[in-house]
């Protein structure tokens, strides 16, 4: 089974230029304007829906051109990504009502990776041995997956 690819393009200069959903389009979904076009198609038809539920998606990008594959590669790729969920009819929150709906996960990750990153980046809540050891196993792990390489590299002590 082939995976959709989860790459998106979230450096800080597109980050800063992002202003509506056609950008992020493009960063959630690079060089491939079919897959973008379907996303907005998803992403529009949930931010407007009734109840902000969308119970068939295929109907709804159907209409709009998008063919069966691609939507659903950008539906997994953004369940994936946090930015969809599929709502059960046995959810009760949601009165027996079932479609997919945008969900606030993605938002969430991104928050949490702020914090996090600033936490590693601050010297007073890690130590430098800890950072010097992670190296040594990443180094580890770089010559066994490598295993030709090896000798190379042990000669260029």
């Amino acid at each position: 089974m082939l995976m959709t690819s989860t790459k998106v393009d979230l450096s800080f200069n597109r980050i800063a230029k992002l202003s509506d959903s056609a950008d992020l389009a493009e960063m959630l979904f690079p060089s491939n304007r079919n897959q973008q076009h379907a996303f907005l198609v998803v992403f529009v038809a949930l931010k407007w829906a009734e109840h902000r539920m969308v119970p068939n998606l295929e109907a709804v990008t159907g209409r709009r051109g998008v063919t069966r594959r691609t939507l659903q590669r950008v539906r997994a790729k953004m369940r994936r990504l946090g930015l969809i969920d599929r709502i059960s009819r046995f959810n009760v929150n949601y009165g027996g009502r079932e479609g997919w709906i945008l969900s606030g996960r993605f938002e969430r990750s991104l928050r949490l990776l702020v914090e996090r990153t600033g936490e590693i980046k601050d010297t007073a809540r890690g130590s430098q041995e800890k950072d010097m050891l992670m190296i040594d196993f990443a180094a580890a792990g770089h010559r066994e997956a490598r295993p030709g390489r090896r000798h190379q590299d042990e000669t260029r002590r």
